[in-house]
């Protein structure tokens, strides 16, 4: 079928902008996802999974302006222990990042590894992504497939000492930077990713996660800093049998995200939990769109998605558990919630069950509310002040899904990021 004019002609108009790189392992990856993107075209605000939020600048040939964020907080995590990966503009640094030897894991740069004629990223480069176009479409992500010009692909096959922190900078107002991450986690081997930065101006990203058997992999994002940013982010992960793959996302600040995730539970008794909390101000839009895919036994999936929004800022969730035919005994959870600081903001949300299986516990709920009046009067009556009082509370609505991070130190950095972003709205 021919795709709408207007469709084609913003399609056409923003792939003449681009070079495909030739040659090496990855083309005819490249060349397959490129295919897709020219069937389907890129989003137009028609499309049933952006009725919510507008993909113009997303698409268009020209790259909206961000402003470089100067001052405020430093970035995240930088007390730890970790072994950083550092990108500019989309481009590695390498004067920048650390050494990337490191028991138990193996990281090259997707531009060296397409370089080569054999490499184990072959069959993994594009294929989670083009599985996940289906039963939705993901343009945005096939085009990233075709256009990634960096990346890392890494390898897991054991316990790494300390987590790798890919840390994204953003330099250039102009900066439109499309990359690609391919992860592969071998049977029992387990690792912690860290990701922080506004990366550019336009931001495409692509991660697709396999993870083994008993295999275990844990990420933690933090987006934020530039006020003007824009970015489009995808994550595909398939799971073994016994394997746990956990996410969580902390957004604050930026004009667009859309930060989509697809899930693929393949083995019997996997785990994947999938959270995220943002806070947004003013001329904000956020958007979190999940699709977790249930075939297996006895799996378990959480989704649970908080916002806080103010001064007409926009949340928007798109959550969705599919249980195939034969997945019993699955558990399945789905939550998301908004919490509403003025009259102005809105919270979207289309939470979906689909189920072909008899024996499963599958539940979703979705709420939008301002703060508690009650609770807020509780704590001026004790003598808390009435911004801190509502600090209190908006962390404490934030809790769920910051809980869903394992490990103690890092949830304790998101929490004092949060709490730096509401010290600075008084």
């Amino acid at each position: 079928m021919a795709l709408p004019e207007a469709k084609q002609t913003a399609t056409e108009a923003r792939l003449a902008a681009l070079t495909l790189p030739e040659g090496g392992c990855l083309a005819a990856a490249r060349h397959a996802a490129l295919s897709r993107v020219q069937t389907m075209g890129l989003p137009g605000r028609r499309d049933e999974y952006w009725k919510y939020t507008r993909p113009d600048t997303l698409v268009q040939a020209d790259v909206p302006e961000a402003a470089v964020f100067e001052t405020g907080e430093p970035p995240m995590f930088n007390d730890f222990d970790r072994l950083k990966v550092v990108f500019v503009d989309g481009v590695f640094d390498a004067e920048a990042s650390d050494d990337l030897s490191l028991e138990g894991i193996t990281i090259e740069r997707l531009a060296d590894v397409e370089k080569k004629d054999i490499h184990w990223a072959k069959d993994l480069y594009g294929v989670l992504e083009a599985r996940g176009q289906t039963p939705v479409q993901r343009p945005l992500a096939a085009l990233n497939s075709a256009f990634a010009t960096d990346g890392v692909v890494i390898h897991v096959t054991g316990k790494p000492s300390k987590p790798i922190n890919l840390i994204y900078r953003h330099a250039d107002t102009g900066s439109d930077a499309i990359l690609h991450h391919v992860i592969r986690v071998d049977a029992g081997a387990e690792a912690t990713i860290l990701e922080n930065g506004p990366a550019a101006a336009r931001f495409n990203k692509c991660m697709e996660i396999d993870v083994a058997d008993t295999g275990s992999l844990h990420l933690v994002r933090a987006q934020g800093r530039d006020h003007e940013r824009r970015a489009a982010t995808h994550l595909f992960a398939r799971l073994g049998k016994e394997s746990v793959f956990k996410s969580f996302t902390l957004t604050v600040n930026g004009v667009l995200t859309r930060n989509e995730a697809v899930i693929e539970l393949t083995g019997d008794d996997a785990v994947a939990h999938i959270a995220g909390a943002c806070v947004g101000d003013g001329d904000f839009h956020h958007d979190d769109t999940v699709f977790i895919t249930h075939d297996a036994l006895n799996c378990e999936s959480r989704q649970v998605f908080k916002k806080v929004l103010r001064n007409g800022a926009t949340g928007v969730f798109q959550g969705k558990i599919l249980v195939k035919e034969g997945a019993q005994k699955t558990d399945g959870y789905q939550i998301s919630q908004s919490l509403l600081l003025d009259d102005d903001s809105q919270f979207l949300a289309k939470p979906e069950l689909e189920i072909y299986a008899d024996d499963v516990a599958c539940s979703h709920g979705s709420t939008s509310g301002a703060i508690d009046e009650e609770g807020l009067f509780y704590l001026r009556s004790r003598g808390v002040p009435k911004a801190e009082a509502i600090d209190l509370m908006t962390l404490a609505f934030l809790a769920e899904a910051v809980e869903e991070i394992e490990d103690g130190d890092v949830a304790d950095a998101i929490i004092a990021r949060l709490q730096g972003w509401l010290a600075r709205r008084h």
